[in-house]
């Protein structure tokens, strides 16, 4: 490692600071910025799946996690499943079966390159950094020192404030919180299908990829009762004023 940046290391003193609507302190733009990519990304996993966008630069990073959440693949699954770095300099040469669905809308946002950080301390794997560029071109390697020191910073900061992050989790009314509907809504349709609630969330993010709608947005729907999988798995609208 070639050490890091004097400009990361002013950034990772803030990280432990964040408070009010953050679980993370720092600037995420700034650290786009040092780390030479248009943006990036911090969500958290539970059960192999990432679930919680809980910090990113405004634009296309949240929408290319919700990409990923929605479709159930690409490259941030993979490294917070299998705890290691996965980087795709050039997508439109990666092998397209690697991720079908997902490589398709990460060309429809403009993103070319990809660099997935774990957020892992040995086996205990906590989510993944994202960075994402519009050009291709790996990251040289100052870059990648900063990179892997942030997310080892993430890490530290999320396993030592995990009563903070627990209560990050429990607040309904926080506006952050990127898809808590989406575990309430895949509850709803597991009883409504009479599924279990893997199927369930396939199920979910099957219809939100149908049609062609964000998964958070569908979620809504089913949590409002604007959509529902009693009748059918491919979901049935709910006419307004008439909401079960």
């Amino acid at each position: 490692m070639t050490g890091t940046s004097a400009i990361m290391a002013r950034i990772l003193r803030d990280l432990p600071a964040g408070g009010g609507p953050d679980l993370l302190g720092g600037d995420p733009a700034l650290c786009a910025r040092v780390l030479g990519v248009d943006g990036i990304a911090v969500s958290l996993g539970t059960d192999g799946a990432l679930t919680e966008l809980v910090w990113s630069t405004a634009g296309r990073s949240a929408e290319l996690e919700d990409a990923q959440c929605t479709l159930g693949e690409g490259p941030g699954f993979d490294a917070y499943r299998h705890r290691t770095l996965v980087a795709a300099t050039d997508l439109e040469h990666v092998d397209p079966r690697r991720w079908p669905a997902f490589l398709p809308e990460a060309g429809r946002l403009g993103v070319r390159a990809l660099f997935c950080f774990p957020l892992h301390l040995g086996a205990v794997s906590l989510g993944v950094l994202t960075a994402q560029r519009s050009v291709p071109a790996p990251l040289n390697a100052v870059q990648t020192d900063d990179a892997l020191v942030l997310a080892a910073a993430v890490t530290a900061a999320l396993i030592r404030d995990s009563g903070k992050r627990q209560s990050f989790a429990q607040a309904e009314s926080h506006t952050t919180l990127h898809r808590a509907a989406v575990h309430q809504a895949a509850g709803i349709i597991s009883v409504q299908a009479s599924v279990s609630l893997v199927e369930a969330m396939a199920i979910l993010r099957a219809h939100a990829y149908r049609a062609e709608a964000p998964l958070l947005s569908t979620a809504e729907d089913v949590v409002a009762r604007r959509l529902h999988f009693r009748d059918n798995r491919d979901g049935t609208a709910t006419p307004s004023g008439n909401k079960d």
